[in-house]
């Protein structure tokens, strides 16, 4: 009878409603949940078929939609380990206060470091990822990501970039006086350029000879280096020009310079100044012409060795020099004094960890008090080909389905974005016009259900 459908058929409304606004109402209760997806409510018909011409509209099936694909808005937070995904993905986590050891997945990143290091999030799901070593970068261990009393060790200098431009005419103090001469005191100069290694052989101005030398050379840059174990040493440089150009000599000569360095850091005047062993040759054009020694690469790149560099007494050890293709010149100076333009090397103190923030790509940085930065983490991140199929828990993780398929590392085209959470993708406004009309629905089918309930009294009034 079809009193008797219609009935049923509005208790099926009226239970598919009820599903609705109960999922209606966890979506408004989470609004403001970091990472928390929205469930919707898809209905389905269920047609009983009674022939071509008696069809008979029948009951409704609710059943949730899943949103977990969907992405929610980013807010900032200022909290460096704070993370938010934008694009596909999740991080992988694990819920140790529940003993078990299985890895879920979520979106909700509001991780911080606890009191024993770990990276954990709101809800208490611990971070995986893999674990780095701060000076080489490597792998140190994968599962839960620890991060507590880094230290950075001190860098040994080993390369110096440097770039400057050296007067074609020198402004010296014997030059002041009248002496514009080279300076040409064999035991402490280097004029071959064609030498196939650096010429270290008793190249160092002693004593005696220091103001002269002084006298006769520009000054270079100074820089502060590192030992090994990141101990500083100031490394004082000069320049000399030791062979003027001439070119209607047989055969024609390049201008040459010479590099020295001081044995002491303090630069004083009793200092023996080093030789680097290198003759800096310069064509009309004040163009570099590479030592025989130095190593130049496809784009033009030079740089050379310092051997056996030693401050204070103590071996730095060698020190290759970074000229890049065009980074030492000869050309004319109205001051006639050395132009440094770059200058740069690679050591560093050792330093402890001041703070964290995350890059793109999930590796997580650490700033050290040595203003050095180096990465100590990666974060554990995967991809499913049915995010929708994840199977929901409490605490806004997912877990693996037969329907989501099996995790994929990586992001797969998203990014994470530092300092920043994924919010609730449930709009408030949107649900309650969602509330609205479910209610109206709820409504209609409990007024089709007591009209056929009358329709029902009706008949068997008239039995009667």
């Amino acid at each position: 009878m079809s009193i008797t459908a219609a009935i049923n058929t509005a208790i099926s409304g009226m239970a598919a409603q009820s599903y609705a606004i109960g999922n209606i109402s966890g979506n408004i209760a989470n609004a403001h949940t970091p990472g928390f997806k929205r469930i919707d409510t898809s209905f389905a018909d269920l047609v009983s078929n009674q022939g071509p011409k008696r069809t008979l509209a029948g009951p409704v099936l609710a059943e949730a939609r899943f949103t977990t694909s969907v992405q929610g808005p980013l807010t900032a937070t200022g909290v460096g380990t704070n993370m938010a995904i934008n694009g596909s993905g999740f991080f992988t986590v694990m819920q140790r206060e529940s003993g078990s050891a299985q890895s879920v997945y979520t979106r909700r990143g509001d991780f911080a470091v606890d009191k024993q290091g770990y990276l954990v999030n709101g809800t208490g799901g611990y971070l995986l990822g893999n674990n780095l070593d701060p000076v080489s970068g490597r792998v140190t261990s994968s599962g839960l990501i620890k991060i507590a009393n880094t230290t950075l060790p001190g860098r040994q200098t080993t390369r110096i970039d440097y770039a400057a431009n050296l007067p074609k005419v020198p402004t010296t103090t014997a030059s002041v006086g009248g002496d514009s001469s080279p300076y040409t005191v064999a035991s402490a100069v280097v004029i071959d350029p064609t030498l196939t290694a650096p010429d270290l052989t008793k190249k160092v101005v002693g004593a005696a000879q220091v103001p002269a030398f002084l006298d006769k050379s520009l000054m270079g840059p100074s820089l502060t280096m590192y030992m090994a174990g990141g101990s500083p040493a100031s490394l004082s440089t000069r320049w000399a020009k030791v062979q003027d150009a001439a070119a209607t000599a047989t055969p024609p000569k390049n201008a040459i310079w010479n590099l020295f360095y001081a044995s002491s850091s303090t630069a004083a005047k009793d200092s023996d100044w080093v030789n680097v062993g290198s003759a800096f040759s310069f064509d009309s054009a004040g163009k570099l012409v590479p030592p025989a020694h130095a190593t130049v690469s496809s784009s033009g790149a030079v740089s050379l060795k310092i051997p056996q560099v030693a401050v204070d007494g103590v071996s730095v050890g060698d020190i290759t020099m970074n000229l890049g293709s065009s980074g030492l010149t000869q050309n004319a100076a109205s001051a006639g004094t050395v132009t440094t333009n770059a200058l740069a090397q690679d050591g560093y103190a050792s330093g402890s960890l001041k703070s964290l923030s995350v890059s793109g790509d999930g590796t997580i940085v650490g700033s050290f008090s040595n203003e050095m930065t180096a990465s100590v983490a990666t974060a554990g991140v995967v991809n499913f080909m049915n995010p929708n199929g994840l199977r929901p828990t409490s605490g806004g993780n997912y877990e693996q389905s037969r329907d989501s398929g099996a995790p994929l590392a990586g992001l797969n085209g998203g990014t994470i974005v530092g300092g920043n959470i994924e919010g609730s993708n449930s709009d408030v406004a949107g649900q309650f016009s969602k509330l609205v009309a479910t209610q109206q629905a709820y409504s209609a089918n409990v007024k089709v259900m007591t009209t056929a309930n009358q329709m029902m009294a009706d008949l068997l009034n008239a039995v009667r």
